[in-house]
């Protein structure tokens, strides 16, 4: 899937660079192209009207500044005079080689007044033309296109050598992009399959709990059916359903669902209950809580939701810390943040594993995978911390592994 994805993430890049590359060389062909010929028809212009004619009259070269080696594409001029025994031309200048052949020479000039426009080209013989009809006579100019076509060809051949290397160079950036944008979707796709695998695990032992236990009700006597089995199915039901109420509030997390209803909240409020809640969880757990919270720490957000994450920080901490050990809870103001740290000695979290410890069903090692619960509260813990324009991070060295929680304080 991911590489089909990443080939059709190509295809689609390629397709607009080559439809680019395509507008760029055909607009330049065609403006360069338009530029020649205006320049070759500039160049007839000024031939015909500065040269002499056959008779001698009209301007002289020196009058108007015309000399043959001005002009870079090879031109000739002929008079066509009409009388009653036919056409009459004479070549009055130019630095076109081909006048000798008058044969050749004949069929350039019946082609050219054959013609319905007083300009434009002759195919057969590569020459751009104009006609200027002065009455008793016509001037006929001509100017040799293999210039124009050879300049051309060279224009188009050289952007086609840009556009083939541009080409390559961009498909090689976008199959490096292909990987880039699609990490996410992989990164997606791999959790997904994860996360299904993890909660189908987590649901099959309760399921199979559940079903032994109704097996072993429907075989017994209804007088001899023991109520501890009826207990079993109770408890595990309940789990699932703790289970099944995480996975949908992750769920609406992920769809970007805000939940929270945000009002002004005391956060020190907040983590002292949850503090004093949890003092004899941590008593039977045999450690001891201790909590240090600033006065009027005022946020905007859901009392619930942040006391979940209080909860869920404390919770993990009083199970995962080290026996005998003291917890600490911590809550500090800032100009701008509330920062609130909980902390627990313990076993340091290696860096390679710290960075996975908010995924869902993660756990840090396999001591934690005895604990209760489905290693889903780290995850739900971040989703509300960034519901709330916070965030949640963990560090850990040998003195403690710590969980800072910030958010912005209300204005």
């Amino acid at each position: 899937m991911i590489r089909k994805l990443r080939l059709k993430f190509v295809v689609v890049c390629m397709a607009m660079v080559t439809s680019v590359l395509a507008v760029i060389i055909v607009s330049a062909f065609l403006s360069a192209k338009q530029n020649i010929e205006f320049i070759s028809t500039q160049v007839l212009q000024r031939v015909i009207r500065e040269t002499p004619s056959a008779d001698g009259t009209g301007p002289s070269p020196p009058a108007f500044g015309l000399n043959p080696e001005e002009v870079l594409l090879p031109y000739f001029t002929v008079e066509v005079w009409t009388g009653r025994g036919g056409h009459t031309a004479y070549v009055t200048g130019g630095t076109y080689a081909n006048l000798e052949d008058t044969d050749i020479l004949a069929d350039i000039i019946s082609d050219c007044l054959s013609e319905k426009t007083p300009e434009g080209t002759i195919s057969d013989y590569n020459l751009r033309y104009l006609r200027q009809d002065d009455g008793i006579y016509q001037k006929l100019a001509f100017v040799d296109m293999s210039m124009e076509q050879a300049t051309l060809q060279e224009m188009v051949g050289s952007h086609l050598q840009i556009a083939a290397a541009a080409f390559f160079l961009l498909l090689g950036v976008s199959i490096l992009l292909s990987h880039w944008a699609t990490a996410p979707v992989e990164r997606a796709w791999q959790q997904q399959r994860q996360f299904l695998s993890d909660a189908s695990h987590e649901l099959k032992t309760p399921l199979t709990v559940i079903l032994s236990n109704a097996e072993l009700l429907e075989a017994a006597p209804l007088e001899e059916r023991p109520a501890r089995w009826a207990d079993n199915i109770r408890s595990e039901a309940g789990q699932m359903k703790n289970l099944v109420e995480e996975m949908l509030t992750l769920a609406r997390a992920d769809n970007a669902v805000r939940t929270a209803v945000m009002t002004e909240v005391s956060l020190s409020d907040a983590a002292a209950d949850c503090a004093l809640a949890f003092e004899p969880v941590a008593f039977e757990a045999g450690k001891t809580l201790d909590y240090q919270i600033a006065e009027e720490v005022m946020v905007l957000g859901d009392p619930d939701k942040l006391k979940q994450v209080i909860s869920i920080l404390l919770d993990n901490a009083i199970k995962y810390g080290a026996a005998g050990g003291t917890i600490t809870l911590m809550l500090q103001k800032t100009d701008r943040q509330a920062k609130l740290t909980v902390a627990n000695p313990g076993d340091p979290i290696p860096p390679e594993q710290l960075k996975h410890l908010f995924e869902r069903f993660y756990r840090a090692d396999a001591s934690r995978g005895e604990k209760s619960g489905f290693g889903l509260g780290l995850s739900i813990a971040s989703a509300i911390a960034g519901e709330h324009k916070g965030s949640l991070r963990a560090e850990s060295d040998a003195a403690s592994t710590r969980f800072l929680f910030t958010m912005p304080l209300k204005k």
